[in-house]
């Protein structure tokens, strides 16, 4: 094992809009090893003085000298770019680490030093002077999926699969992953079945996205394939062009609203909408596509749209809505629910009255609003058979589905 815990700064490098190569526009430091410590960053002089340097988001870290500390923990933006819950529990396992002593002894930078080439255009390096690539996996989907099952399970992992582990280190979102090359040579991540699934969670997000598609929203483009007779879904991963030519950059709805982790639970649909319509360039366009978003979530059973399950690109000059990811319809016992961001008066109620009642908010009349609605369930309906073919979903989990989770009467009787 190479790398070493206890890093107290990086140098965080950026793929600028259209750019082949990055550049190094700042540096990221703290003096205290604990999550919710205070970092500070700093942009480099060459980088303020660099035609077409962007800050790092629209609302925060403006692009002037000095340093500029976080709240608490790592700037939002930054923490977008270091791997969540699945990277973290990669890397513990690489070091060999309980929690306690992964707690106690690896920093925030440490995650952001530790993965190979994660989401975004932000990159982190221990040197300003040249760039080292981090590498892409050249190893098969068979050994990726190999590895992320020892991780979950707690075994040894053979050697010859050490180079597969390093490959789910730098994604977030907390189910086994990890990042890899389709045949075409383009970026994407595949996602696996869990040990612990009660549920076929792959073919339910493969769902969500078919849902999602049917009702006119941009998603991300997906295949859901067969390894080793288990599901894997792949998923072409929006920030990166044909052949790594170049990165696109964006940051989390939590970012946007200036939320921490702990903080989450007061995010909401409408304060998103108040954003796009501050700084999209077609924010009423990008309003209605995110309450569209919203409805979906709501009628197919998705509570698990959280505010890092949104996010934004940003060119410097705009930002806007990259496609729809993380969709998925989830099981559950009961026929009422609560979405994990707030959706209208009602808070998190999961209903569609819910949903209309801050309409305004996203730039649509009461008609239109519920005309969004009436013809997104309508689509729905129409797609229902078609989309479970498509996700491979047994007809005994349709009917499990079917009215219970997705189109709950729920929904309707809020």
């Amino acid at each position: 094992m190479t790398f070493k815990p206890g890093h107290q700064d990086a140098y965080v490098w950026i793929w600028l809009p259209g750019a082949t190569r990055p550049v190094v526009c700042g540096r990221v430091a703290s003096t205290e090893n604990i999550p919710e410590a205070v970092h500070r960053f700093i942009y480099g002089r060459s980088y303020r003085e660099l035609d077409g340097a962007i800050p790092l988001t629209p609302h925060a870290l403006p692009l002037r000298a000095g340093e500029q500390p976080s709240r608490r923990g790592l700037h939002g933006v930054l923490r977008d770019a270091a791997p969540d819950t699945w990277g973290r529990r990669v890397l513990m396992y690489r070091m060999q680490m309980a929690v306690e002593r992964a707690e106690a002894e690896l920093t925030e930078i440490d995650y952001l030093l530790a993965g190979t080439s994660g989401p975004g255009a932000l990159h982190f390096q221990t040197t300003e002077d040249v760039y080292q690539p981090k590498p892409w996996s050249s190893v098969n989907i068979e050994a990726l999926m190999t590895a992320a099952e020892a991780v979950e399970q707690g075994v040894p992992l053979p050697p010859e699969l050490e180079q597969a582990l390093l490959h789910g280190t730098s994604i977030g979102g907390a189910r086994p992953k990890a990042s890899m090359e389709d045949e075409n040579n383009h970026p994407v991540i595949a996602k696996f079945s869990s040990t612990t699934d009660i549920h076929p969670m792959v073919r339910l997000e493969a769902l969500g996205l078919s849902l999602a598609r049917a009702a006119g929203i941009e998603t991300v483009d997906i295949r859901l394939i067969s390894v080793m007779n288990k599901d894997v879904l792949l998923i072409k991963r929006f920030d990166c062009e044909p052949a790594r030519a170049t990165r696109r950059h964006f940051f989390s709805a939590l970012t946007a609203l200036d939320l921490y982790e702990m903080e989450a639970r007061y995010a909401s649909y409408p304060d998103l909408s108040d954003y796009l319509r501050r700084y999209a360039e077609s924010p009423v366009e990008q309003c209605h596509e995110l309450f569209r978003r919203m409805l979906l979530n709501i009628m197919i059973g998705n509570t698990d749209d959280h505010a890092r399950n949104h996010a934004f690109f940003w060119d410097g000059c705009f930002i806007k809505l990259p496609p729809a990811y993380d969709i998925c319809v989830i099981p559950r016992t009961g026929l009422e629910a609560s979405q994990a961001m707030e959706v209208g008066e009602q808070g998190k109620r999961t209903s569609i009255n819910n949903a209309l009642s801050l309409c305004g908010r996203f730039g649509l009349s009461d008609e239109e609003a519920q005309g969004i609605a009436d013809k997104m369930e309508e689509t729905i309906r129409e797609h229902w058979q078609a989309s479970c073919d498509e996700a491979k979903i047994t007809r005994q989990l349709a009917g499990q589905l079917w009215e219970r989770v997705v189109l709950s009467p729920a929904i309707k009787n809020s």
